[in-house]
């Protein structure tokens, strides 16, 4: 893809308040001035890797191919993890090697830069700002045509990590939220598919706190105003949600709360 059609996605906490954002983007746009901006997010809670982790993993294969995702999520900034660049697919990714691409690398072939050519990173870097001196301007040279081989060391890996996964026997599932949007709506690691392996005709009966929910819905109107729901979300993932309110503040329910389904009987 030429580098006037060539897309650079933004996903980091740095809210909008302060300038960090759009200077990452002055940077980019002073090496490459035709690239194309999309803003993934820039409200992911502070320091939190795994919700950066999430948002790339059901966003970034959705993009035409040869965009360069430039994510940070950084706690470790100026310390001894590594800065990468990462192709998946028809992908790439720029950023700290802190777990951040975990879910996207999953069960993929990569292919893996240490970013140790200070010749594409900006002459002076700050130590609490990666992202604008280094992430910012090997993004932006790729972008322009650069090779991904020139800016650093081939790796043989990435640095991962994993959510627990759901235990699911006779009984039922149990399983945990992992997740939780800016809606309030509860992210399990339940999938679909695992519920599914169940007999069909099994009825489940939901736990969460002191919640307890009696089916599987299909949308959020299925219940009244400001009652709580379960249903499958855009992710392919059991969710609690309230409708038209918030689960998390309702049901006083954090990230890494158990979630059980429990099979009540089968019908006949």
């Amino acid at each position: 893809m030429p580098a006037s059609s060539r897309i650079i996605t933004l996903t980091t906490d740095f809210g909008s308040q302060d300038y960090y954002v759009s200077a990452m983007k002055a940077v980019i746009l002073s090496i490459c001035p035709e690239v194309r901006f999309v803003d993934i997010s820039h409200d992911l809670p502070p320091q939190d890797i795994m919700a950066g982790a999430w948002v790339l993993k059901n966003t970034a294969f959705l993009y035409p191919p040869e965009t360069i995702h430039l994510a940070v999520i950084d706690p470790g900034v100026g310390s001894d993890r590594r800065p990468v660049l990462v192709r998946i697919r028809d992908q790439y990714f720029v950023g700290p090697d802190n777990g951040l691409f975990s879910l996207v690398a999953e069960s993929e072939e990569l292919k893996v830069i240490e970013l140790t050519n200070s010749e594409f990173w900006r002459k002076s870097v700050a130590p609490t700002f990666h992202g604008r001196d280094i992430f910012a301007p090997v993004a932006a040279h790729l972008c322009c045509g650069e090779d991904m081989a020139v800016f650093g060391e081939k790796r043989a890996e990435l640095t991962t990590y994993r959510w627990a996964k759901p235990i699911s026997d006779d009984e039922g599932i149990q399983g945990w939220v992992m997740h939780i949007d800016r809606f309030g709506n509860l992210v399990t690691n339940i999938p679909e598919l695992l519920i599914l392996e169940h007999d069909q005709n099994s009825l489940f009966r939901i736990y969460v706190g002191n919640t307890i929910l009696k089916d599987i819905s299909s949308a959020f109107s299925d219940v009244s105003d400001g009652e709580p729901v379960a249903l499958f979300g855009s992710s392919g993932m059991l969710e609690i949600a309230i409708n038209k309110g918030s689960a998390e503040k309702m049901l006083g329910i954090e990230k890494g709360a158990p979630v059980s389904l429990v099979i009540q009987k089968t019908v006949s």
